[in-house]
């Protein structure tokens, strides 16, 4: 990083000795405003693999030959179809096989979870989550507290910074799991923070829940295909994340959840159930008793969205191919590129672009969020006549992502440049 200079030909050397440049090719780049984005947006929704049309084109063929007969026929069988990301996605989390199984979407799948592992009783009711959560979230608590007829005033615990800043230390969550103790019935908490792009110590948290005899699960959206996760080493209860964000797998894509092995197989734990969650040896003999499968796949409901599917395994093809340490490696040198020009910036003007997004590479993944003080909307305005797709929160919170796979350092120096024009 000490040889790293604000300069096109600084950004183009990074970019000569990535290895992992081709794989920009795989990808559409949006030209919507004339020419190619620089699109810094993957944290909202990922660029489409160029794979996919054919992908999805395979079983729109399969189902004008097959018709119901595509169940069984079609060249990827539709009634099993969802066993083939088992492998994919297990290494992406860090799990084993009978933990994951991709279905839904995610705040359903988040609701399916939460049935099973948010069972207050009188002595233990609370759930303690992040303050300024991604508002579906909270949503789904409120609710599922609601449904068991309680308040949510007096079971949802929010966690938040201190005074004056802006992430919420590690050492408070912990340290508030201690105070709440005997009360917790569960701790649910964004692995990324959506807003901050905080990355959470999921291990430590995960342990310090289980000592006060807490359930701990994660909503994994912003976490899925950004950072190295570990969910089955780290012992954590459950997980659920989106494939629409750094999955590539297109808007409204399917969702995916974890269950720890210790719960997979224990038919005590109350499920929502449905038919594509039942036993697949007597499944289509319509039995009138569920008997869940004892993997993951028990929280399924129905069965596979095949056209969604076909699109997540375009994507899916693709990380297979370079693997999340890559990536991961990668994305660690964007983003600190990112914050190299930032901090350049700042040192050269007199504004001040302020990015909350922790320092520490462990604590957090490719999104910057970055306060631009004294700007509003104008500034934002400014980059998406630039051509420069990022996030814009109010009152004046950039959210920048430098996505591995198809962004590059060079456009980085771009965003850099536009900047730093504007606020000098």
């Amino acid at each position: 990083m000490t040889n790293w200079e604000f300069s096109l030909d600084c950004a183009r050397k990074l970019d000569e000795n990535d290895e992992l440049r081709s794989y920009r090719s795989h990808f559409f780049i949006p030209n919507f405003s004339g020419r190619e984005s620089i699109y810094f947006t993957g944290n909202s929704l990922g660029l489409q693999p160029k794979k996919v049309q054919s992908y999805i084109q395979k079983e729109l063929d399969d189902w004008s030959k097959f018709g119901v007969e595509g169940h069984e026929k079609a060249q990827i069988p539709w009634i099993n179809y969802h066993e083939i990301f088992t492998h994919d996605i297990q290494k992406i989390v860090g799990a084993k096989k009978k933990e994951v199984v991709v279905t839904h979407s995610l705040t359903t799948n988040l609701h399916l979870l939460l049935v099973s592992f948010y069972r207050p009783t009188k002595k233990r009711f609370k759930i303690l989550c992040e303050k300024k959560a991604f508002p579906s979230d909270q949503y789904a608590l409120h609710s599922q507290i609601e449904l068991h007829n309680l308040n949510p005033k007096d079971c949802l615990d929010e966690i938040e910074p201190r005074n004056g800043e802006e992430i919420i230390r590690n050492e408070d969550i912990l340290s508030r799991i201690q105070e709440i103790g005997e009360e917790l019935a569960l701790i649910m908490i964004g692995g990324v923070n959506y807003y901050s792009g905080q990355v959470f110590d999921m291990k430590n948290i995960t342990k310090k829940g289980h000592e006060v005899g807490a359930f701990v699960g994660f909503d994994l959206a912003h976490g899925v295909g950004n950072i190295l996760l570990h969910l089955n080493d780290w012992e954590v209860d459950f997980a659920a994340w989106c494939s629409y964000k750094y999955l590539n797998s297109g808007p409204g894509g399917v969702s995916g959840m974890y269950v720890n092995e210790r719960h997979v197989d224990n038919p005590k734990i109350f499920r929502l159930a449905g038919w594509w969650g039942h036993n697949k040896k007597d499944r289509f003999q319509m039995p009138d008793q569920f008997n869940p499968i004892p993997t993951a796949e028990s929280w399924q409901l129905s069965n596979a969205p095949v056209l969604s599917m076909a699109a997540h395994k375009a994507s899916l093809d693709l990380f297979t191919e370079v693997g999340m340490k890559k990536l991961r490696k990668k994305s660690i040198l964007l983003t600190n590129f990112m914050e190299f020009i930032i901090e350049n910036i700042n040192e050269n003007s007199s504004s001040r672009l302020e990015i909350i997004t922790p320092k520490n590479i462990n604590h957090r993944g490719c999104q910057l969020s970055i306060i631009a003080h004294g700007f509003g909307k104008d500034l934002f305005e400014e980059l998406s006549k630039n051509h420069i797709v990022v996030d814009w929160r109010e009152p004046n919170v950039i959210r920048a992502a430098p996505v591995p796979f198809y962004n590059n350092f060079e456009e980085i120096f771009r965003f850099g440049e536009i900047l730093k024009n504007y606020i000098k």
